[in-house]
């Protein structure tokens, strides 16, 4: 594979100023000189520009300038070209069939950063934050990924791995004196490491929590009685008129999910049909579905009308949907027509039957009243997350599986020294934990694992 000269257009399609088609591997300088006369490309030193006309044949396809990268000063380490050209679709696509007519093949997906791993520019790690530096939505996202891009995830675990591999050495070596009855391996010495090793695991594996927040964005369910105020109050979050607002119960039959950034972080907002026992079919799959929404989201606003007199059935729904992992947000909206002293009397209520701890907030979304203290309620959740011992935050789904596994392969490690069982054991433990551990870098690694991550990639990438 790493032998083929590979091809593909780098920036995104459409109509544009310029775009941008990368050429990566050992023959680029002479697939791309077949285009493009009059200046050998072989002769031109590493990161030069050079401006003319691409060729097809007699024909000028377009005026271009060629940037030259040669090995190992490039992103893939290969010899690479990139072609600037006037940024018509036509153009690229007339571009790249000449490339592949001149002994090139388009890329796959996320073939040139693939390259970039397997010639050890780059560990999995720092290849996967380069899809997420792409996808971040956000500038927390952005910081978490170029921090991952920098190394930061793979400096943390290299020292964990290189502590745990003198001692599996040690270990090793007791195994080949196994008949003369020696210890190499000082096992309170171990026993220590391991502590600090958990302790460094259990961090990072806590940090995911914030890391998915930051990643994939909170899930808000917002919920209550019909006209409760639900869609008038994601109205007012959003700053525009996304939701249909009606005095009709039931106006909202599905789900409308909306993404808000709040100091940096996403919150998907989900507003929700008016939870209610309904004849209608339509309406109730949408009650149906706003409790499935609950049931997957991070925090639940409950919208409770201030000038209700009963409120026997908000707190019998609040007591259906509330989980233990599940931030409670309950607000009493409409205060714009009620009377002080008649919302001090709701948050009592509430207080005196829920149990579960929630936070009490009084808006009014029409006249745009504490909408700001919501907004700063949902942001100090994410904030909260967010561990102060350690610079990095655990994203990646595959890498909190790997951690989770190494620390239970430590935990094992520490019974069997507790336990005093054979060193065979302790070896083969402690080998476990180092392959866990090195799943996260690549050092540890199999075809199928690189074909899962590497496809998500776009082409070009």
């Amino acid at each position: 594979m790493n032998n083929d000269t590979i091809c593909a257009l780098a920036t995104a399609n459409g109509v544009g100023a310029l775009g941008i088609i990368r050429v990566s591997g050992n023959e680029s300088l002479a697939v791309v000189q077949k285009s493009f006369p009059g200046k050998n490309l072989e002769k031109q030193k590493s990161h030069t520009i050079h401006y003319g006309y691409f060729m097809d044949g007699d024909e000028a396809i377009d005026e271009v300038m060629l940037s030259i990268f040669l090995a190992p000063k490039s992103f893939t380490t290969e010899n690479s070209v990139e072609i600037a050209f006037h940024g018509s679709p036509h153009i690229g696509k007339r571009i790249l069939e000449t490339l592949t007519k001149n002994g090139a093949r388009m890329a796959k997906a996320g073939e040139f950063t693939l390259r970039a791993f397997i010639n050890g520019r780059i560990d999995l790690s720092q290849a996967e934050a380069i899809a997420d530096v792409i996808a971040s939505e956000n500038e927390a996202s952005r910081k978490v990924a170029i921090n991952q891009l920098k190394g930061g995830i793979t400096n943390e675990i290299s020292i964990l791995r290189t502590d745990l591999l003198n001692f599996v050495s040690l270990i090793e070596l007791e195994l080949d004196f196994a008949e003369e009855d020696v210890e190499f391996a000082d096992r309170s010495a171990l026993n220590q490491l391991l502590n600090k090793i958990e302790l460094k695991l259990n961090s990072l594996i806590e940090s995911f929590q914030y890391g998915n927040a930051i990643k994939n964005g909170t899930a808000v369910a917002i919920i209550g009685k019909p006209n409760a105020g639900k869609s008038t109050l994601l109205n007012a979050l959003l700053k525009e008129e996304r939701a249909i607002v009606s005095s009709i119960a039931g106006t909202t039959r599905d789900t409308i999910e909306e993404v808000l950034h709040i100091k940096g972080h996403a919150f998907r907002l989900i507003d929700t049909a008016g939870l209610r026992e309904t004849a209608d079919e339509i309406e109730a799959i949408g009650v149906k579905k706003a409790k499935e929404k609950v049931e997957n989201a991070n925090i639940l606003v409950y919208l409770a009308d201030a000038a209700t007199e009963d409120f026997s059935d908000d707190i019998e729904m609040i007591q259906s949907l509330v989980r233990d992992d599940l931030k409670l947000i309950i607000c009493a909206t409409k205060i714009d027509e009620v009377i002080p002293t008649k919302y001090e009397k709701v948050e009592d209520t509430f207080r005196n039957e829920i149990t579960h701890e929630f936070d009490f907030i009084t808006i009014s979304a029409v006249e745009n009243q504490n909408i700001q203290d919501l907004k700063n309620e949902l942001s100090s959740y994410v904030e909260q997350l967010q561990s102060q011992e350690s610079n990095v935050v655990i994203t990646n789904q595959r890498h909190f599986a790997s951690l989770q596994k190494s620390l239970e392969a430590v935990h094992k490690v520490n019974e069997a020294i507790t336990f005093k069982i054979s060193t065979e054991l302790l070896a083969y433990e402690l080998r476990n934990a180092l392959e866990h551990l090195g799943e996260i870098s690549g050092e540890v690694t199999n075809d199928e694992v690189l074909g899962n991550i590497f496809s998500k990639f776009c082409i070009g990438k």
